[in-house]
């Protein structure tokens, strides 16, 4: 594959991170991280906020070192003076990079030519890509006029250009509207499906079961799990969830909660309710409800859920992807 003038010969294998450490201060941010991208694979990180998530995309983008451990971008250690790994990637921040005042075309030709691609190769990658991203009839207009889905789509073809064998998308959706969310996970999964390995991370759990085809949760920097969603949702046992609503003394009610035989795991669920994980929940709501009651919670909804991935999260962190 050509990038930016340079032939890249690359292993089956597009990343590789070994044993990833970072610290800032007495703070370990990311302690001993690994997994593997291959390439048309969509790998997703999941984590609360503080996970470490921004910080491993930091240091596979090359940023900044990792105190410990290693990272490989097709076939390349990756560091801050490695150009030849930099090239490989595509980094789609959740900042938005574009000039305002140029169209969406003449901000491709810009990045494009700090890229490296020239002529008849550079317009055609930006015919593709704005093609791809479905601002074609658009490419004309300044993006200052654009809508934030648009910005956002815009953003990812920038990152485009140069055929990175990775692309890093760091939270592409956030707040966009649903009909440029759907835009952005169909060129997504398009990427995907024509050999682009993708590094992916969101805060919305449907995104991470549409898209990715194995996933990382991460808690306080280090992998919690690791697999699909179908292997993920197995480290449940089968438990189930039970999300209780209501107003009063919940943290009476957890206490309550916490004694009966089944009830794996508490956490409250905002101020207004509490989510539990639960072994076998129809049979135990009964229950659940009345062991609530009693502590002095009035229960307005009850919502039991089979296992999922956002069980599977809740299990392994105690915490919602949200927090």
């Amino acid at each position: 594959m050509v990038t930016g003038g340079t032939t890249t010969t690359i292993t089956d294998r597009v990343l590789t991170v070994s044993h990833l450490v970072k610290k800032f201060g007495d703070v370990t941010a990311v302690n001993d991280v690994s997994f593997e991208i291959r390439p048309g694979e969509t790998f997703g990180l999941l984590g609360p906020n503080g996970a470490g998530k921004t910080t491993i995309i930091s240091m596979v983008a090359g940023l900044f070192p990792p105190d410990g451990g290693s990272v490989d971008v097709a076939g390349t250690a990756m560091s801050p003076s490695s150009i030849q790994a930099k090239r490989n990637i595509g980094l789609v921040p959740q900042e938005l990079a574009i000039y305002p005042d140029l169209s969406a075309r003449e901000n491709l030709h810009f990045f494009g030519r700090l890229q490296g691609l020239r002529g008849k190769e550079r317009e055609a990658r930006v015919t593709v890509v704005l093609d791809l991203l479905g601002l074609s009839d658009r490419a004309k207009e300044q993006t200052k006029k654009f809508s934030g889905g648009m910005k956002r789509r815009l953003n990812i073809g920038i990152g485009l250009l140069h055929r990175p064998h990775l692309l890093i998308l760091d939270e592409p959706t956030v707040g966009v509207d649903p009909q440029s969310r759907n835009s952005i996970l169909d060129a997504v999964h398009r990427l995907s499906a024509a050999g682009t390995a993708v590094l992916y991370t969101t805060h919305y759990m449907e995104e991470a079961q549409r898209l990715c085809d194995r996933i990382a949760i991460l808690d306080q920097g280090s992998v919690q799990a690791e697999g699909s969603s179908d292997e993920l949702i197995t480290l449940t046992g089968g438990a189930d969830r039970i999300d209780l609503e209501g107003t009063g003394d919940m943290a009476a009610a957890a206490q309550a909660i916490r004694g009966i035989l089944g009830v794996k795991r508490i956490s409250p669920m905002g101020t207004s309710g509490l989510t539990l994980t639960v072994s076998d929940g129809p049979r135990i709501l009964a229950s659940i409800v009345t062991g609530a009651a009693t502590a002095g919670m009035h229960v307005t909804s009850v919502q039991v859920s089979r296992p999922d991935l956002e069980s599977v999260f809740l299990h392994l962190t105690g915490k919602a992807l949200r927090d």
